[in-house]
Formats: C-alpha cells, sequence, structure tokens
C-alpha cells in the first residue's frame, strides 16, 4: 500500500469539543478559560509530529489570464484531457515506481485550481515522473499531434512547476499541510514557466541518489535500491517490464540525458525561510500511438528551463 494520509475527522472533533468546551456561552462577567483539557486531547488527536509527509506537484498554466474569454473556456477540458493520459502514460512508461497507485487514485488525490492544480504523490520521484511525462503529452499538443483543430483554437500552452516535500493530512475530502502551502507559495512566486523546489525535495533526491544531477545515469535496479522502493514492492516488474527513463544499464541516449540544478534564493512561509532550486531537465521518450500501434515517435523535451531570475 502507499503511505496513507492522515485523516481529520469532523465528527471527532466535535465530539472533544462536546466533552471539553461550551459551544456557546453568555455570562454576566466574561472570563477567560482555561483551555488545558481541550489543547491536551486536541494535541493527543491530531498528533501533529507523526503527521506524515508527501510529495506535492504543483502545475500552473502559464499567462492563463492572457488567454481570450473563450479559450479559457476549453482550457479546463483540455487540462483534464492532459492529466488523464500522462496519468495513463506514468502508469504504463514506469509499471515498477507506479506499481501502487491507480488512475481513480491519483485523479482522487488531485486539487485542481481550474488552471491547474496539486498532485500528491508518496515521494519526489513519483512528482518529478509525473512532471515529465505531463511535459511530453503537453509537447505532442503543442506540436499539433494531439487534438490538433483543438490546438488551433486554443492556442499553444506553457505550464510551470513546483515541487515540495512535507506534512500533509485530509480533512473533510479535501487536503491540508505544508506541503501544499509551500508549493502554492513557490507557484505565486514565480513569474516564470520553471521547475522550482524546495530543500526538502532537494534533501531527498541527495540522500537516495547522491544528488538530482544523477537522475541521468542511474538505472531502474538502482531505483529499486532507493529506501522506499525497498519495501512491500514487486521486484518482479523489474522483469517483466522495461521503463521508458531508467533503463537496466547506465546511459544517457534515452530517458533523463540532462540534469541541472542550481538555488536561486528564498522564500519566506510561516517565519521560516525556506531555500528554492530551480531544476532543469531534458527528457527523450519513446510514444506509441494508443489508436495505431504501428505509429511512434521520439520526443525530447525540457522540464522547466535554465532561467536562474530570482524568486
Amino acid at each position: 500500500m502507499s503511505r496513507i494520509i492522515k485523516s481529520l475527522q469532523h465528527e471527532e472533533i466535535k465530539r472533544i469539543l462536546n466533552r471539553t468546551d461550551h459551544r456557546v456561552i453568555f455570562e454576566k462577567t466574561n472570563i477567560i478559560p482555561n483551555e488545558g483539557e481541550l489543547f491536551q486531547e486536541l494535541m493527543e488527536y491530531v498528533d501533529y509530529e507523526n503527521i506524515g509527509i508527501k510529495a506535492v506537484l504543483g502545475v500552473d498554466i502559464y499567462q492563463y489570464s492572457t488567454y481570450g474569454e473563450f479559450e479559457q473556456t476549453l482550457i479546463p477540458f483540455l487540462f483534464k484531457t492532459i492529466l488523464r493520459t500522462t496519468i495513463d502514460a506514468c502508469l504504463s512508461n514506469h509499471r515498477f515506481i507506479f506499481q501502487k497507485y491507480t488512475p481513480d487514485m491519483i485523479e482522487k488525490q488531485f486539487i485542481s485550481t481550474g488552471d491547474g492544480g496539486f498532485f500528491i504523490f508518496d515521494t519526489p520521484l513519483h512528482a518529478l515522473l509525473f512532471a515529465c511525462n505531463f511535459s511530453v503529452v503537453l509537447r505532442i499538443y503543442n506540436a499539433y499531434h494531439f487534438f490538433p483543430r483543438l490546438r488551433k483554437i486554443i492556442g499553444g500552452i506553457s505550464v510551470r512547476f513546483a515541487l515540495t516535500l512535507d506534512k500533509l493530512y485530509s480533512y473533510d475530502n479535501n487536503y491540508y499541510g505544508r506541503s501544499i502551502i509551500n508549493n502554492a507559495r513557490i507557484l505565486s512566486k514565480d513569474t516564470l514557466n520553471r521547475c522550482l523546489i524546495d530543500e526538502n525535495v532537494y534533501s531527498w533526491f541527495t540522500l537516495n541518489m547522491d544528488g538530482i544531477e544523477n537522475l541521468q545515469v542511474l538505472t531502474i535496479d538502482e531505483i529499486a535500491n532507493i529506501h522506499e522502493f525497498s519495501k512491500d514492492y514487486d521486484n518482479s516488474l523489474l522483469e517483466k517490464y522495461e521503463d521508458e527513463v531508467f533503463s537496466k544499464e547506465s546511459s544517457r541516449r534515452q530517458g533523463i540525458i540532462n540534469s541541472d540544478i542550481l538555488k536561486i534564493g528564498k522564500i519566506r512561509a510561516k517565519e521560516t525561510d525556506m531555500n528554492i532550486y530551480n531544476l532543469h531537465l531534458q527528457v527523450m521518450m519513446h510514444l506509441v500511438n494508443d489508436d495505431d500501434s504501428t505509429q511512434t515517435k521520439i520526443v525530447t523535451v525540457s522540464v522547466g528551463n535554465l532561467n536562474t531570475s530570482g524568486i
């Protein structure tokens, strides 16, 4: 199973309040109450220190407001279509890495913002591979290979990405936590179509891969030895299916062929400074037409760009 997101239940919090507080109280003299008992029970129920961490991939359509009003009405349909195609691509291209995911799971853990949204994953590698596949699907749309007439009507689309790793929980069928808050702050600060990551994501790749730059030389077997992928993962899939990005032997002739990372500044979140890094990947992937398997194409795309202007 993928890591379970802690869910805070409205009725349980309400029961705690009913035992230790008053919904409404009117007294002749206002008295500041002793909140100790309620505070302790809420602390034990929420158990914030043990709330799990999740990787969040934020995707935002670049300069969405510059599209015409008619075109803007069609972009949500286009985004959802690209999203579903990307999900299918991830589950097909990375069967070992995405073996614990289903299309329904990824869509249910997606928070739409209208012109983009936030995707929730177990690790930064899942999130980064999703961004790579999304970029490939977006490229074939922009190149008039995917709904070409719709492409002519709407025009080209560009996106920016943000990738964060921090605590995340659910409440009342929605998702909250620092991973989403920090991701939204990074996207709001970026005025360019880049791929920005936070310090926690940078540290995760450093710990598990000796640095994000090594993405271009890692094999699928080395990925399988990463701590998160060595627990409860079916290794027989490594022999049954090839990964479109990570091959059995180290090579820069396919998959991620180039990886650049550069610290570009800090942003402040909740009185804490976050180091922000600009990530640029070049990814080569082999595509097969789902409607006609005889049609294939090799596409090379960039995820992010090399613009190092501050944030």
